[in-house]
């Protein structure tokens, strides 16, 4: 009572009358202190001077900046000006009453309690006024001095319930309540800070009946506010009323009478995340008091916060979210048990969205750590169980993040269920759903997220966490061999890279696990070291299972070497480095796939080379027979297997145990499918490794139980599976396995087995098949194989020539019935590459029999295809693969006439290329070029002069080609041309005075014809500096050929070519004339002599001139006039 009667008195002192009778009283007042910055500026404001805003904005400068107190009177009347702006109901900008209200402000740091009591005034008088402003500044006035505000918080909720009392709505009630909630709030914090109280008892007794009466008004007046915003204010000054009034017991029952309409408030709030950090701010007060809440004014609120949650109809973000699970956190604090319960409860609820929200809380409880959450955690983990056969996606994945949190928190609280099997099970689920493709697009993708979610959640898993380690070890191994559990590799083999680094891998035996839970998880063999391997092995080779899956499958082997063997230690630690080198694409030697294929071989070689196990080597491929067996056709894991199996075997010394492994792969594959017809043959490969003779033996005893009965009397059904389609693959299959046998055999082995078993398996299978295009290309792949293999043995070393004309026959034979039949097959061409090796053995062919097989050749391969058929081919799908063919067989036929050159030339260019190079066919005058190219190279290599005996019908049949349709053909034509020239040089001792031909052929490239023209005209000048005359007639009958034949601008090259000859040796060969007269009279018998008839005309105008004593009566008869002679020479 007594400060309030000293505050009476202050506001007397302070002329706090009411303001109505002051503004009719104001005058000019005179002052005995001498005039300052603040007297000068409120001057202005009193005589209207000028801009108010800046004059009022200049004043708090001064106040601010000042160090002197304005006097007594001065401030009086400063505080009357500024109220007349602050509290006018209309016509003072909002502008001038920030700024007046910003004067009080730094006026209250020199004179805080007379503002502090001139606001007051404002808000309990009574009458038109504003009071937004006063509000505004007494919000301020905290921000700015809330110590001093303490001793005026009773004062100032008496003057807040007068506000209440008449607002209804819009700014001013946001305003109340925000200055409402600020002030609150520093009470909170004053009470809690555990500092002196500045109030004595009866005064806090006074706020706390004040802030009661200020409650009830609010509840009174502002409970049916509409507008969002008026909620929302009215929801934080409420739920702040109520975290002060819960300080004081005797308040409490008068607040959880009030709870339910603070909830209902709550859930009539459009923003969550406002209206939740309200509600928080009760909960956090009742946290912090010694008093138990009714149940059912709890549970109200936790199920008004969880709906909030659980609502689906809104989307929430993610500080919604958070604020939310916080709001059930406070919750769960203040009353475990019950919020607990309550989420439990919402487990078995129909509407997905409660489950999954209820899960959510459940794991973010969890996380929490909270000491009664600990307690009450192995009662939760086994509800959600209950949960696990659920098949909503939604409630899946919050399943799965739920278990992420357990684990994260006490992986010992999940003794009584198997979450980490649950992660694997979840993963194989979606693997399933997603292989059933039965899914649209948005389920697909929603399975492969909760695949990503099982990865993610295992590979994150932190082993330090107490009983993680029993949780993990051994029971991790249990999923490392089951195929659809291949995609968690990757985490698996963190979480066993982490135990191995804390040294927990020793810790427990496998056996030591539950036997019902061994059983259910294999549902097959046992867990042994060979299993282990084997499957590791298949994953770090499989070509589709990508760098990274590999790469975990390797260091599972190197974390694991101590459960696999243990002899392998020291040679894994510095091999598997090696080869996670490769894959982490370190090693730059590293080229594709296949290679990595056999490094990964070669380390399996080298690993049981280690270990010197028999029996473990056995068990191993007992092992990788059975996944082998089990494996679907045409997979890359079927394919890696053959081989892989094929190593272990190729390292097994008992000869049985190895028979057995091969007869029954070789019986169960189904060598119509080509994956598996490749397979047995890299299967026999590997495996002959080391067991070649073995491995021979066994497919001797295979093949002839093939071909069993071919000629003998058997039954009707076993003919019937011998003569089946699959019978005939394995043939095939067999005839190419035995050439690959050859390719991998040794010196010794070759020699010893050759003839005999290789050669005479390969003719009986090839007898008893069906003939077709599989088992024919088969037969000439396998001769290629056998012949390349026997050929690198030594030059010393003969073939059985009697094996060798039959092996001929068949070829030739092949060469004959394709050249009359289909001419896109690539049986003629394959027959080049084979014939190619097997012309290379000794004895070599006669003379004879050489020519004939060329000729053969080249009808296959040079005659044809056709240009219609060319472009057919072109425009098919196999087109890459057969031009590849064709040029690859090219070469080959080039390298078997080097071969020929040996013994004959005369009739190698005349009789093989010269018809080809006169041919309509584009595609054939190519190839023609390819095999001239080659052969003229070869010359050169081998110091060949022989070529020179046709230097003047190779030019002229070179010559045309410079302007060929095609630009390779131009090229080619350039180089066989360049290396005649070098052929030349070398067998005359001359200087070769070539030119820069290369800079010409650029020309020949260029669209333009009569460019290209120019450019054949240069080169043939560089031609001839050295021409030998005596080759004068074979080079013009080369030219009578290509007017008779050619087409085009052939003939028009061809012409130059001819003309430029006869411009620089025309007066030379003399001798030469009158059968260069035969040759040019004979063009003109030509149906086609019109095209060429003009470079004929220049050439005898040329000759004549030339010759004195040649007339042009002795070129041509009569019948030509001299008009038609004098033109062409024109």
């Amino acid at each position: 009572m007594e400060r309030l009667r000293a505050l009476r008195g202050l506001f007397a002192c302070v002329g706090c009358v009411p303001r109505r009778t002051r503004r009719r009283e104001r005058g000019r007042v005179a002052s005995p202190v001498p005039p300052c910055a603040v007297t000068l500026l409120l001057q202005r404001l009193q005589d209207q001077e000028g801009d108010r805003a800046q004059a009022y904005c200049e004043l708090e400068h001064v106040l601010w900046e000042g160090d002197s107190r304005p006097p007594c009177g001065v401030v009086n009347r400063l505080l009357a000006e500024v109220s007349q702006d602050l509290t006018a109901a209309q016509g003072v900008p909002d502008s001038v009453r920030t700024a007046a209200s910003n004067v009080l402000v730094a006026l209250a740091r020199t004179h805080f309690t007379l503002v502090m009591a001139e606001l007051q005034g404002h808000l309990k008088a009574v009458g038109e006024m504003s009071k937004e402003f006063v509000l505004v500044t007494l919000s301020k006035l905290f921000s700015s001095y809330a110590p001093q505000c303490i001793s005026f918080v009773w004062l100032m909720l008496a003057g807040l319930r007068s506000v209440v009392g008449w607002v209804r709505g819009g700014r001013t009630l946001r305003i109340a309540c925000a200055v409402v909630k600020q002030w609150l709030e520093g009470v909170k914090v004053h009470l809690g800070s555990g500092k002196q109280c500045p109030w004595p008892a009866t005064e806090i007794e006074q706020i706390y009946k004040n802030l009661s009466q200020l409650f009830c008004s609010v509840l009174g007046n502002w409970q049916d506010c509409q507008e969002e915003e008026d909620k929302q204010a009215v929801l934080e000054a409420v739920a702040t009323m109520m975290a002060v009034l819960l300080q004081e017991a005797l308040h409490r029952e008068h607040v959880w009478e009030q709870l339910l309409w603070l909830v209902r408030l709550y859930q009539k709030v459009q923003d969550t995340c406002r209206g939740t950090k309200s509600l928080s701010i009760f909960l956090e007060a009742l946290e912090g008091v010694q008093s138990v809440i009714p149940k059912d004014k709890f549970l109200a609120i936790t199920s008004a916060v969880f709906y909030q949650l659980s609502d689906d109809t809104k989307e929430h973000s993610e500080a919604d979210r958070a604020e939310l699970t916080h709001c059930i956190l406070l919750q769960a604090r203040i009353c475990p048990e019950e919020t607990v319960l309550f989420l439990q409860s919402q487990l078995g609820a129909d509407r997905e969205a409660g489950c999954v929200a209820a899960l959510g809380l459940l794991g973010a409880l969890a996380r929490s750590d909270e000491p009664v959450m600990s307690k009450k955690l192995p009662q939760v983990v086994e509800a959600v169980q209950c949960l696990c056969s659920d098949p909503r996606t939604q409630v899946r994945r919050a399943i799965l993040h739920f278990i992420e949190d357990v684990l994260s928190a006490n992986a010992r609280s999940c003794s009584a269920w198997d979450v980490v099997g649950h992660i694997f099970s979840e993963f194989s689920r979606s693997t399933g759903r997603r292989a059933a493709g039965d899914l649209s697009a948005q389920e697909a993708r929603e399975e492969g997220a909760l695949q990503e979610l099982c990865m993610d959640i295992l590979g994150s898993l932190d082993v330090s966490v107490r009983g993680m380690t029993k949780l993990l070890w051994p029971r991790l191994l249990l999923y490392v061999v089951p195929a659809q559990y291949t995609g968690m590799l990757i985490p698996v083999s963190r979480c066993v890279q982490a135990l191995a680094e804390r040294g927990d891998l020793m810790v427990r035996e496998v056996e030591e696990l539950d036997a019902h839970f061994l059983s259910s998880m294999f549902q097959g063999p046992l867990l042994t070291p060979q299993t282990l391997l084997a499957r590791l092995l298949v994953v770090a080779g499989s070509p589709f299972a990508g760098s990274e899956l590999q790469a975990a499958a390797l260091l599972l082997m190197q974390n694991l070497h101590s459960r696999i063997h243990r002899a392998v230690g020291a040679m894994w630690a510095t091999e598997i480095p090696l080869l996670l080198q490769c894959l982490q694409g370190k090693d730059e030697s590293f080229p594709d796939s296949a290679e990595w294929e056999q490094r990964l071989l070669k380390f399996l070689r080298a690993s049981l080379d280690t270990m010197e196990d028999e029996a473990w080597t056995r068990g191993l491929s007992c092992e990788l027979s059975r996944w082998l067996s089990s494996s679907p056709s045409g997979s890359g894991e079927k394919s890696f297997l053959y081989k892989a199996l094929g190593t272990v075997l190729g390292a097994c010394k008992e000869v049985l145990h190895v028979q057995e492994k091969l007869l029954q792969h070789l019986e169960e594959a189904n060598a119509e499918e080509p994956s598996e017809a490749q397979g047995m043959i890299s299967f026999l490969s590997h495996a002959a490794e080391s067991n070649f003779h073995t491995v021979l033996d066994t497919l001797t005893v295979f093949a002839s139980r093939l071909c069993k009965g071919q000629k003998g009397r058997i039954s009707r059904r076993k003919k019937m599976e011998l003569d089946s389609r699959r019978a005939h693959a394995t043939r095939s299959a067999l005839i190419l396995a035995h050439g690959s046998l050859a390719l991998r055999a040794s010196k010794e082995q070759l020699l010893a087995r050759l003839e005999g078993d290789i050669v005479g398996n390969i003719l009986l299978l090839y007898s008893c098949s069906c003939r077709d295009l599989q088992n024919t290309l088969a037969l000439v792949q396998s001769i290629t194989d056998f012949s390349s293999a026997f050929q690198a043995v030594g030059d010393s070393v003969c073939f059985n020539p009697s094996l060798k004309g039959k092996l001929l026959e068949i070829l030739t034979d092949l060469l004959k019935k394709y050249y009359l039949g289909t001419p896109v097959s690539p049986v003629p061409l394959k027959v080049v590459l084979a014939l190619e090796q097997l012309s290379k053995l000794k004895p070599s062919l006669g003379t004879k029999d050489m020519c004939d097989m060329l000729s053969l050749c080249c009808k296959n391969v040079v005659l044809h295809p056709s240009a219609e058929m060319m472009l057919k081919i072109k425009k098919s799908q196999q087109a890459a693969q057969y031009l590849q063919l064709l040029q690859t067989s090219l070469k080959a036929l080039g390298r078997l006439m080097v071969v020929l050159l040996e013994t004959e030339t005369s009739g190698l260019f005349q009789n093989i290329v010269h018809r080809s190079m006169m041919s309509d066919n584009m595609w054939e005058r190519k190839r023609a070029l390819q095999i001239c190219s080659q052969l003229l190279a070869a010359c050169e290599e081998h110091g060949r002069g022989d070529a020179c005996k046709h230097f003047g019908s190779l030019v002229g049949l070179l010559a045309p080609l410079t302007c060929d349709p095609m630009p390779t053909s131009r090229q080619l034509a350039v180089t066989c041309l360049s290396s005649l020239l070098r052929i030349q040089a070398k067998a005359t001792n001359g200087v070769i005075k070539m030119g820069d031909i290369g800079s010409l052929c650029e020309g020949l490239n260029d669209r333009s014809t009569v460019c290209q023209l120019q450019t054949s005209s240069k080169i043939a000048r560089i031609v001839y500096r050295d021409f030998p005359l005596e080759d004068t007639i074979d080079f013009m009958m080369a030219i009578k050929d290509a007017f008779r034949k050619a087409k085009g601008m052939r003939v028009r090259a061809a012409g130059r070519w001819m003309i430029t000859f006869l411009q620089m040796y025309g007066k030379d060969i003399c001798r030469d004339v009158p059968l260069t007269n035969y040759i040019l009279r004979s063009c003109t018998s030509s149906p086609q002599h019109s095209t060429f008839m003009p470079f004929l005309s220049q050439a005898v105008v040329i000759l004549t001139r030339c010759q004195a004593d040649i007339t042009t009566d002795s070129f041509f008869p009569a019948a030509w006039s001299p008009q038609t002679v004098r033109h062409g020479g024109e």
